[in-house]
């Protein structure tokens, strides 16, 4: 017997055991204590520093500013279709992605600003599902600095409100991407390697409270 008909046996003999066998019970997901709007703020705030990302809360008029400073003197940016064009500081050679650009273009970029769809305070981790503000996967993965603006709003408590704000996203065929800090990997002998599979900085701007 060949390993394909032995699989197929396999699965077919789990299939006649499972006919009509009960549906096991799901358990709730679990949940932490509920949380001021203050205390998520501040929860996301620790995630974010541990994962070695930078962070700063501004209000709406400090966007501007706050972007600057985040790109650290980066002139080449990225910015995907549908970013609040007042959050872009003057002087910028802006990188539009229409016609999409080249791998090769986005490695010469030095930076790139979106928004995002929802961010985890518990996980610290920042949902993309490639709406407006957030252009397609490649745009976040290749450049080196990622600078991400979140309205405080956008801040949930848990990883279930988190998925449940991109639900609409993953019916609609949208891919997701989930970043905790800027990209980085440890060898065998634990040592920590940044920019292997996306950016190595990671800039969030929280706007409001």
């Amino acid at each position: 017997m060949s390993n394909g008909e032995a699989r197929l046996e396999l699965l077919t003999r789990i299939n006649r055991a499972a006919r009509g066998a009960p549906v096991p019970e799901v358990p709730a997901y679990p949940r932490a204590a509920a949380q001021s709007r203050e205390e998520v703020l501040h929860t996301f705030h620790d995630r974010i520093v541990d994962y070695r990302a930078g962070f700063v809360q501004v209000v709406a008029d400090g966007v501007l500013e706050a972007v600057r400073t985040a790109l650290a003197g980066a002139r080449r940016v990225v910015v995907p279709d549908g970013l609040d064009a007042a959050w872009l500081p003057d002087g910028l050679d802006v990188l539009h992605d229409d016609p999409a650009l080249s791998h090769a273009q986005l490695d010469g970029a030095d930076a790139v600003i979106t928004g995002c769809a929802v961010a985890v305070a518990r996980t610290g981790t920042i949902i993309l599902d490639h709406g407006p503000g957030q252009g397609r996967r490649a745009l976040t993965l290749v450049p080196d600095i990622h600078v991400c603006v979140i309205h405080a709003g956008q801040i949930v408590p848990d990883v279930l409100d988190g998925v449940q704000a991109v639900a609409g996203a993953v019916r609609a065929g949208r891919p997701l991407t989930w970043l905790s800090g800027g990209s980085a990997t440890s060898d065998i002998e634990l040592v920590r390697v940044e920019g292997v599979h996306g950016p190595r900085t990671l800039r969030v701007i929280v706007v409001g409270a």
